[in-house]
């Protein structure tokens, strides 16, 4: 007599747990999402001696499909095709995995809390979903907007997500948990569509700077904060040559190329921040992005918040804007000009007609229309191709060809960006045209701001001699504000090794043209550091632009009070 197929004294069937349980049960500790690999994330040397099985199959469970080990080649059976692609351990313990780091909520709200990710697996699971997405853009054929392209690479990546995670359950073992999946989809959106590992570290608010050093194996990241304070970050990539990659792909989205023969790569990211890179021509590979966080800056800000100045200095810079006074603000890098061109930009009344002349937007004026109804924006793009007989590769647009263009516009004032070199005449044709131009420029001094942008004019050809050069510029420039900053130990963690970066006006020129200074032209300190280094009135305010200001809200006694505070005062000054 048989019970159940089998002869008495035989054991009872195992059940399906047990099964499992006496299959898994030599392979150690190891992670709940590996699937046929060992805890280092290779295949097993061996595979595990089979269970004991009973001697009849007939009602056997373990000989489902479900409790089957991973099929070789050989003996595949016929049916659904099981993807390349396994999934290795997507919470990964960070003494096991250096280069780890940790995904944030950027995934369209979703909860992800910290969930460290294997990004050496991300990045397979990138590319074979950016080979999905290409066959089903070939198949789609015609024009594809970027926002239709980007939905459907949202859905193969669900698809993609849902098939691994069946897997999982077919196989036996745990699915990922909520955060797990939504943490791997933002990585993979990130790395398809976004910025990859640094797409967390650009959305963060409370950062300014992002800065990266790639040597060889190592990557080292630093944060400047809003604040000042410098921190330093986990890695964004495992390697020089996975950065370089990264960067070259980049580019290649905004078709500026990143190879050895261009050796550099200057992009605006979307959301508005600044890339600069280098490699090559580098001891290593270097990576600044500058968030410009402060858009919408008020000069209420720099005063009360900021401390970047005082209220008087304040009160006459927005003056000066209003009265329409071509305004240089300068500085070391890192200073803040741009952020002070913000506030100057503040003080222009709505109803004005802006025109922004920039090689990578960072003013962003044209994106605050509450504050400035009217702003046509131009940005320089480079070209790509063969050069042509005038020497520029094709689909390249200067700006110079901008402002030639915005002159049909009917602007009241043309802002050129930054000044670095012979974009010089560029600001020059903005200040001679009209009224009111603000640009920025790089110099060790407020006096050297002058010497500096007579270099650059130089720049353009021996045409352009020093005595032109300083003519034009003393002509066209009214006032030259000079910016300085400072990075100085944390005072509220004194002695943990971080840093904090001050930043301030020092120094207010007023230039006009001068025939008896050997110079060629004449600055006037209108406002001088003190003993802190801060700027304060000096009394050295002439009688004529006094009046002028004063017409446009400045305050005269406020200016004159200060002066005699800091006994800087002119006796001979009228104050009206």
């Amino acid at each position: 007599m048989t019970t159940n197929g089998h002869q008495p004294g035989d054991r009872e069937p195992l059940r399906a747990d047990e099964w499992l349980a006496a299959r898994h049960a030599d392979r150690g500790p190891r992670s709940p999402f590996a699937r046929g690999r060992g805890t280092n994330g290779n295949p097993p040397a061996t595979q595990p001696p089979p269970p004991p099985v009973p001697t009849s199959e007939d009602h056997d469970p373990t000989s489902l499909p479900i409790f089957a080990g991973a099929w070789t080649s050989e003996d595949q059976p016929p049916g659904r095709t099981r993807s390349d692609f396994t999934l290795r351990p997507l919470v990964a313990n960070p003494d096991d995995q250096p280069h780890a780091s940790a995904a944030t909520d950027y995934y369209d709200g979703a909860d992800v809390g910290e969930v460290e990710l294997d990004w050496e697996l991300i990045a397979q699971y990138r590319a074979e979903i950016s080979s999905r997405l290409t066959a089903r853009l070939d198949k789609e054929g015609g024009r594809v907007t970027d926002e239709d392209r980007e939905q459907m690479g949202l859905d193969v990546i669900e698809e993609f997500i849902k098939s691994e995670a069946e897997t999982l359950v077919s196989t036996g073992r745990p699915p990922w948990s909520r955060q797990q999946e939504n943490a791997l989809k933002a990585a993979l959106k990130a790395a398809l569509f976004g910025l990859g590992r640094l797409q967390p570290l650009v959305e963060r608010e409370d950062v300014e700077n992002i800065i990266v050093i790639a040597r060889g194996p190592e990557c080292a990241v630093w944060l400047e904060l809003v604040d000042g304070t410098l921190v330093e970050a986990a890695p964004v990539a495992d390697s020089e040559d996975e950065l370089r990659e990264f960067l070259a792909d980049l580019g290649s989205r905004q078709n500026r190329p990143f190879t050895e023969a261009r050796p550099h790569l200057d992009l605006r990211l979307p959301g508005g921040a600044r890339l600069a890179a280098g490699s090559w021509v580098m001891a290593y590979t270097s990576v600044v992005i500058r968030r410009h966080g402060m858009r919408e800056v008020s000069m209420d800000e720099m005063v009360y918040d900021r401390k970047a100045c005082g209220a008087v200095l304040a009160d006459f810079l927005a003056a000066c804007v209003r009265a329409g006074k071509s305004i240089v603000v300068s500085g070391v890098q890192g200073s803040g000009k741009t952020t002070w061109v913000r506030a100057l930009c503040s003080c222009i009344p709505p109803w004005e007609m802006i025109g922004t002349f920039e090689t990578e937007f960072e003013l962003h004026l044209h994106e605050l229309v509450d504050r400035h109804k009217i702003v046509h924006a131009w940005e320089h793009r480079p070209g790509s191709g063969e050069v042509g007989i005038d020497g520029r590769q094709a689909g390249e647009f200067s700006l110079e060809e901008a402002i030639h263009h915005s002159f049909r516009f009917n602007l009241a004032r043309q802002i050129v960006g930054e000044v670095r070199g012979p974009e010089v005449w560029n600001m020059l044709k903005a200040m001679e045209s009209g009224p009111g131009s603000i640009s920025t420029t790089h110099a060790r001094s407020a006096e050297h701001t002058i010497e500096k942008l007579v270099s650059c004019a130089m720049e353009k050809g021996p045409q352009v001699t020093r005595e032109l050069a300083i003519s034009k510029l003393a002509a066209a420039i009214d006032i030259v504000m000079y910016l300085r900053s400072e990075v100085v130990p944390a005072q509220d963690q004194a002695g943990d090794g971080t840093f904090r970066k001050q930043r301030w006006v020092e120094e207010v020129l007023v230039v006009q043209p001068s025939i008896d200074a050997a110079r060629g032209y004449a600055t006037t300190p209108i406002f001088a550091p003190n003993q802190l280094g801060q700027a304060v009135a000096t009394g050295k305010l002439d009688n004529f632009l006094a009046q002028e200001l004063a017409r446009h809200g400045f305050a005269l006694e406020a200016y004159k009070a200060e002066s005699v505070a800091n006994e800087g005062a002119d006796p001979g000054m009228a104050i009206s």
